[in-house]
């Protein structure tokens, strides 16, 4: 499955402070939209404090961070403020919005099989088009090809 030069599809979720949070609400801006598994684990927390170190230079570029995993409103408090991120998490505990993205898989671990999220970016351009996705998503260098794909936009 690939949404890439398909209109993102929309949804509203609650965000950290239980505020109702809609993609189209982030029109005229572009958006990197990223799915990760849990909060507070090494992986997700890795990848949340790449974006937060980076998050001024994504705002320089036009560019809005949302994060999306299945966890509660709670603890996304807890690991935005241990880990002091300056961007919105949202709650997605149905996967429905997930499941929108095709991101929401089978996974096997230590030889278990369940159902989770694939560590996925999606970068939405201004008009609600998802112009690039990263999938199957490894951490380390992530945030700087995000970066540079953006940072070539703004050239071209």
């Amino acid at each position: 499955m690939t949404l890439e030069n398909t209109k993102a599809p929309d949804f509203t979720l609650l965000n950290e402070k239980e505020e109702q949070i809609s993609l189209s609400n982030y029109r005229g801006k572009k958006v990197v939209l990223y799915f990760y598994p849990k909060d507070m684990t090494p992986g997700c927390t890795t990848e949340a404090c790449d974006f937060r170190d980076q998050h001024e230079e994504f705002s320089g570029l036009n560019a809005v961070i949302l994060g999306v995993s299945g966890d509660t409103a709670a603890k996304h408090t807890k690991f935005i403020e241990k880990y002091g991120l300056p961007f919105s998490l949202l709650v997605d505990e149905d996967h429905s919005v997930a499941e929108k993205y095709g991101v929401w898989v089978l996974k096997k671990m230590y030889g278990k099989e369940f159902m989770g999220i694939e560590r996925s970016t999606f970068l939405i351009n201004e008009e609600g088009i998802v112009e690039k996705e990263w999938r199957k998503v490894k951490v380390k260098n992530h945030i700087e090809e995000v970066l540079s794909y953006l940072r070539e936009g703004e050239k071209a």
